[in-house]
């Protein structure tokens, strides 16, 4: 698939000896592989963070109401709510994930980072970073860099679709995506911003897809502010030097071992897990129903 990223390993040891950046190697990437310029691809990813700034904006303060009712303005709801269950930073951070992830699900305009079920994971994380230490819209987008190779890494070892590989490959791997990049922006080594994306990973294994009636509603909107708080979680304890033990690669090997193994009813075809419960199917019957459309029968002709 590419010349560089067919591992965490190989990706350090190119950044090693061509004394290149993490975000630098991922440019020449992009320039090997789709005839990209640099400053094409700054002005792209300058362009996307703009978006994802939008959408979270959309969803605190627009009407954010699914067509099936599941999702009711949530994120309002918890950056207005009274009650700090840590600080105003986490609130924020867990209201914007959802934001994001609430307009996805009320047809808005988002970034697929790395899809759109887990759309709110990266404008939740990055927004709340730069606005917490004060980092410009460039450096964010040097993270967002960091956090597409992860993700080439990922997709090549495992899987990024909830229909391959369970909520794990999406929610997962935005969650692996955004801790990495935290970790970079807030100066750590690119040992630390591995060890981030292997921590993630670990916290996130084994995660079903099992929407309620076949949207990417619920429990997906939910999940994205936790892999959210998750992703600030791992890029803390790997700033402190604490290690994953399991070296990153075969973290992403693990992950991608659960997923060939995990059972087709919880690979995002709303057949089992929450989608399979009493209130599931009650919920699925009621908005498929809801959805179709009636047509008067006509005469057959003779």
């Amino acid at each position: 698939m590419c010349f560089l990223f067919n591992s965490f390993r190989e990706w350090k040891s190119y950044c090693e000896e061509k004394d290149v950046s993490l975000p630098q190697s991922v440019i020449e990437y992009e320039c090997e592989q789709k005839g990209a310029t640099p400053e094409k691809i700054h002005a792209g990813l300058l362009q996307a963070y703009q978006v994802m700034k939008e959408a979270v904006h959309t969803g605190l303060e627009k009407d954010m109401k699914s067509r099936s009712g599941m999702i009711d303005n949530g994120a309002k709801k918890v950056f207005n709510h009274p009650l700090t269950v840590l600080s105003p930073e986490f609130q924020k951070l867990i209201s914007r994930a959802l934001a994001a992830k609430e307009v996805n699900s009320c047809m808005g305009r988002v970034v697929a980072a790395p899809t759109a079920g887990a759309s709110g994971i990266l404008p939740g994380t990055m927004v709340t970073l730069q606005e917490i230490h004060g980092l410009s819209d460039e450096k964010i987008a040097e993270g967002l860099l960091v956090g597409a190779g992860i993700a080439l890494i990922i997709e090549q070892k495992a899987s990024l679709a909830g229909a391959v590989g369970g909520c794990q490959a999406e929610t997962g791997s935005a969650a692996a995506m955004a801790s990495g990049a935290i970790v970079y922006c807030l100066g750590g080594s690119l040992d630390q911003v591995f060890n981030a994306v292997a921590i993630t990973i670990q916290c996130m294994l084994g995660l079903v897809c099992d929407p309620v009636a076949g949207l990417v509603e619920v429990p997906c909107v939910v999940r994205n502010a936790s892999a959210a708080s998750i992703a600030f979680s791992s890029a803390q304890i790997a700033l402190a030097q604490v290690s994953a033990v399991i070296p990153v690669d075969e973290c992403i090997e693990a992950m991608g071992e659960i997923g060939a193994s995990m059972e087709s009813r919880y690979k995002e075809t709303a057949l089992g897990g929450l989608a399979a419960t009493l209130t599931g199917q009650q919920i699925s019957e009621r908005v498929l129903i809801q959805d179709i459309e009636i047509l008067p029968d006509e005469e057959l002709p003779d």
